[in-house]
């Protein structure tokens, strides 16, 4: 199971510039980062889903490039949504 349709709304109505921002890289993270805390419990019981392991390394990587442009845009901007989100500061 993936983010419903609710959880995602929610996400870009906090994080979004308004409700209908999905695109923004800081929306992008948000989900990213919620997708990644999901396969991350998923693969603790599942050890052997490499498959799930592939994606999830994927998904890890798309937010890392995500959130290199945010930090070279404004690295105060940055700061907050780490912030917020609770991920480390590993760029």
């Amino acid at each position: 199971m993936t983010l419903s349709k609710e959880q995602t709304a929610e996400l870009v109505k906090k994080f979004g510039k308004n409700e209908n921002d999905t695109g923004s890289a800081e929306v992008q993270v948000a989900i990213l980062t919620a997708r990644i805390r999901y396969l991350t419990e998923h693969l603790k019981t599942h050890k052997k889903d490499h498959h799930t392991r592939r994606g999830l390394m994927m998904l890890v990587g798309k937010r890392r490039r995500l959130l290199t442009y945010i930090k070279n845009r404004d690295i105060n901007e940055y700061r907050e949504l780490i912030k917020e989100l609770g991920i480390r500061d590993n760029i």
